[in-house]
């Protein structure tokens, strides 16, 4: 049972301390996720893996699992206490990062990050359904941004802290001093956090049972704004992924780095991308105000821009200058997710606001987080009697600029879609 009642939720300091608590928890949902990645060349070297075999425990496997189970948790979402099975999600994942650290050989470190990835499905979906809850819809975007903004959080400590710690300590240390504290952040957001009213912040009630997942499912993908936004943002995510998952192996192979410098930079990398996150989601809700086009523009313009920047830094052998030029990048990237978010929200009606996140991250991860590491691993395997060390660099060059002009046109679609798909949407 909380320590609060739903009534707290009128205190604007609650709801603010209620989004910052849900913000540290998705922060934790990325630093177990990343964590592999910064770790990743370690555990390739100790268990002799080839680079198909990283991209399908960072990617391919944990996405397979994380969309499966991730709709039927929103489905229980919409219908239960979306406050306890958020916590019970961090608690399962939390605990199987640390187990991760106990792995001997490649199929138990690959069931552990399923597991991982089981408990990881159960985070975001109730968690967007209670922010859009407790914030108004001209706010929604940025409160969603700020909770977004946890995966840069995420990012940021999975990278500083794993690759000091396993510059030190190892990789096994590194997921077992990660992921034990989450479990205790488990019990402090069931005891604190009260779960809020539906339709709170709009001022309705909704007492009537969620409608059927094919019918939430018919009414987004009849809205062709969802379609193209979707796909955008899968395509998007491939690109984040992909790109994000082996840009670390890129520098320790073809730099002369350290993991712990190399974890330094791309944490200060994430910082930047947070801010990304945060303008995304508040400039499309400025912006909007005047043409609700602008929730697919933003996106559209920041995928687009980043091409440049990262053709430079996947081909030079300039260490310190990529490092540098990374923070562009990881400013636009960012900015995509919150603006996504707040339409699918704005979509459909009280009861299918966290069945439509799993619907959207189902896309989102399985062509994202599925596709970009898997394929662009396999590329750099089939590269690599070429190429040799150099194989991942022309794997990242061949495939990241293609799918951002991919993404961006999708975008673009769906925006000339969105104010009728909006002006529909369920009272």
């Amino acid at each position: 049972m909380s320590l609060f009642s739903p009534s707290a939720y009128e205190r604007p300091a609650y709801r603010w301390g209620v989004l910052a608590l849900l913000t540290v928890v998705y922060s934790f949902n990325f630093i177990d996720r990343q964590l592999l990645v910064i770790l990743q060349e370690s555990i390739k070297t100790e268990m002799g893996l080839s680079d198909k075999q990283l991209g399908l425990l960072s990617g391919f496997s944990f996405a397979i699992f994380y969309v499966s189970f991730g709709i039927p948790i929103a489905r229980l979402a919409d219908q239960g206490t979306r406050r306890s099975i958020v916590a019970v999600a961090l608690a399962v994942w939390s605990g199987m990062t640390a187990l991760s650290g106990l792995a001997q050989n490649f199929i138990q470190l690959l069931l552990a990050r399923i597991g991982v990835a089981v408990g990881e499905a159960g985070g975001s979906p109730p968690a967007h359904a209670i922010i859009s809850d407790i914030f108004e819809g001209e706010r929604r975007a940025t409160a969603l941004a700020i909770y977004s903004m946890g995966i840069n959080i995420g990012v940021l400590l999975g990278f500083l802290l794993g690759g000091w710690i396993n510059e030190f300590y190892g990789w096994r240390m590194a997921f077992i001093v990660v992921g034990l504290p989450g479990v205790a952040l488990a019990v402090i957001l069931r005891l604190v956090v009260a779960e809020p009213v539906r339709g709170l912040a709009e001022g309705k009630q909704s007492s009537e049972a969620p409608p059927p997942f094919k019918d939430t499912l018919a009414l987004l993908w009849s809205r062709p704004s969802f379609r193209h936004l979707s796909i955008a943002c899968g395509l998007h995510a491939f690109i984040t992924y992909g790109a994000g998952n082996f840009l670390p192996s890129l520098f320790l192979r073809l730099h002369e780095i350290t993991t712990g410098e190399l974890g330094t930079w791309l944490a200060l990398a994430s910082v930047s991308g947070g801010a990304g996150t945060f303008l995304g989601g508040y400039l499309s809700d400025k912006l909007a105000v005047r043409d609700q086009r602008w929730y697919q523009w933003v996106p559209a313009v920041t995928t687009i821009v980043t091409i440049p920047f990262t053709l430079f830094i996947y081909t030079t052998d300039q260490t310190y200058l990529a490092l540098a030029l990374n923070f562009v990048p990881a400013i636009f990237f960012a900015a995509y997710l919150a603006p996504n978010i707040a339409v699918t929200h704005s979509l459909v009606g009280l009861r299918m606001r966290a069945l439509s996140s799993a619907i959207l991250f189902f896309v989102l991860n399985l062509v994202g987080l599925g596709g970009g590491p898997l394929l662009i691993g396999w590329v750099s395997d089939l590269l690599e009697p070429h190429f040799g060390l150099e194989s991942i660099r022309y794997a990242m060059v061949y495939v990241i600029p293609v799918v951002s002009v991919w993404s961006t046109v999708h975008y673009l679609i769906a925006a000339k879609h969105v104010r009728q798909d909006l002006a529909r949407a369920p009272a």
